[in-house]
């Protein structure tokens, strides 16, 4: 009996394997591939900004991360269920990043474990990206630098500007009381300053960057390339050019994400924000360059967009210029003094959008012949006029391969900053310098002088040689009445 169930078992298992063995190769005539992991990282790529670094990890399936910090030394770990390494880690460029190191290794048998060893402190933040046309399944790992990111909140134009005034009358308070003197003196007591003549700051925008690369060209020309040498190109320009100054919202091969870019334009108190892009279409027929501006109903929407989003703070009180206390009335107020803000810079970028389109045109054909209206998000900044410019179309193979080279590139930027140039010479803000040559124009060849305490307009006619009515004429005075720090134009010769 024992020898008999001793051969039973003995022929069960050959038979098991026999089956199993018959799978395997079932398997392997029908050509199926060895089983994978759940999560294969595939590529794993890194751009790195002046505040920020992001990491991004092409997986097989979708991630599932778990991501946590640790000190001494500093580093980031991100866990990676059911996963397998596959890219090159050595590969990865590290340079201008907060990463010195990244190493690997296999965490609970199907696990992976990525460790950033860090060289500064850093804020992570992480989140998953679906597959699209270009890519699969991404996790996206951002390192942000403490202190040097741009605020995530929007800024009250209207908050910001009563805040300032605040600041302002508690500082002259403060020194009235040091010195002695009732608080209304203050002004006149102030030495005189020069005008201050300062720069128009234009905020240069290159579209896209990073990861994002923006549209892409038959000849496998990337939008954020074009762009970037474009914006460089119109800095230089603007740079160049007395009285103007430029800043770029990137300077390399990262991403800015769509409200940050505004609100690095505001930081740098910006006067003007131009966004480079360039078109792209289904078919390969659509030409020519656009101009647009924010729409009417886009700006609608982002007034109360940023009504609600500082309704409820308490600081919004004090008074603009001094006479208007807002401490006892409403958002109403509040709405309608946004609304005007809104409707004056979007007059001024329908205004400059149609001056760079005439010299847009010069160059290149016009997609539409006048400045179209959308509601990008780079343009909705309520307190600085904006333009988004659409270059042409790198989905057509001739402006794809006009696009991709630098001379005409330079003729983009000098046609978009001649509309610029020409918009801010008829609209100058007052205190630039801008402003200050047309002034002096106005008068003829002109001095300057800032009234100073006890000046009298007499004294000061005499004092430089002119007539009282000549003097009036050139400041367009009606009176005799001055102030101390108004600037008069001498007339001379």
């Amino acid at each position: 009996m024992t020898f008999w169930i001793r051969q039973k078992c003995r022929a069960r298992r050959a038979g098991l394997r026999r089956g199993l063995a018959a799978v395997l190769c079932a398997l392997a005539m029908a050509g199926a591939a060895p089983p994978t992991w759940a999560s294969d990282v595939d590529n794993v790529r890194l751009w790195a900004a002046p505040d920020h670094v992001r990491l991004v990890f092409d997986m097989a399936g979708a991630p599932q991360a778990n991501i946590f910090s640790l000190d001494n030394p500093r580093r980031l770990v991100i866990d990676l269920e059911d996963s397998r390494l596959e890219a090159n880690l050595a590969g990865v460029d590290l340079e201008g990043s907060a990463i010195s190191e990244i190493r690997s290794g296999t965490r609970n048998g199907d696990d992976l474990r990525v460790v950033l060893d860090l060289e500064r402190p850093v804020e992570p933040r992480h989140f998953t990206l679906a597959p699209n046309d270009q890519y699969g399944h991404r996790l996206v790992v951002d390192l942000e630098y403490p202190g040097e990111s741009a605020i995530e909140d929007p800024i009250d134009p209207i908050e910001s500007m009563i805040r300032e005034q605040e600041i302002a009358a508690g500082r002259a308070q403060t020194e009235a009381i040091a010195s002695g003197r009732p608080a209304e003196t203050v002004d006149a007591a102030t030495a005189a300053k020069p005008h201050p003549k300062r720069d128009i700051i234009i905020a240069v925008d290159p579209g896209h960057g990073g990861e994002d690369p923006g549209a892409i060209g038959a000849k496998g020309t990337r939008e954020k390339d074009v762009v970037l040498a474009i914006a460089r190109k119109l800095k230089s320009l603007i740079d160049a050019t007395p009285g103007f100054k430029a800043i770029l919202t990137r300077d390399g091969d990262y991403y800015v994400g769509l409200r940050q870019r505004t609100l690095l334009a505001r930081d740098q108190k910006a006067d003007f924000f131009v966004s480079i892009h360039a078109d792209a279409f289904k078919s390969p027929r659509p030409t020519g360059s656009s101009v647009f501006a924010l729409s009417q109903s886009g700006a609608t929407s982002e007034t109360a967009k940023w009504l609600a989003a500082s309704e409820n703070r308490s600081d919004l009180i004090g008074g603009v210029d001094g006479s208007l206390n807002l401490a006892d009335k409403d958002e109403t107020l509040r709405g309608v003094l946004l609304d005007l803000t809104m409707t004056a810079t979007l007059n001024d970028s329908l205004a400059a959008g149609g001056q760079v389109l005439d010299q847009l045109d010069t160059i290149n054909s016009l997609h539409k012949a006048r400045v179209e209206q959308a509601g990008f998000v780079v343009l909705k900044s309520p307190d600085i006029p904006s333009l988004l410019v659409e270059t042409g179309f790198i989905s057509n193979p001739q402006e794809e391969r006009r696009l991709r080279d630098p001379g005409y590139q330079g003729q983009l930027a000098r046609a978009i900053f001649k509309g610029i140039d020409a918009h801010f010479h008829q609209n100058p803000p007052p205190s630039s310098l801008i402003a200050w040559q047309r002034d002096q124009g106005r008068g003829g060849q002109a001095n300057e002088y800032r009234i100073q305490p006890g000046d009298t307009l007499s004294e000061i006619a005499s004092r430089h040689q002119v007539s009282l009515s000549t003097l009036r004429e050139a400041n367009e005075l009606d009176s005799d009445s001055i102030r101390v720090g108004q600037v008069l134009r001498i007339p001379r010769g």
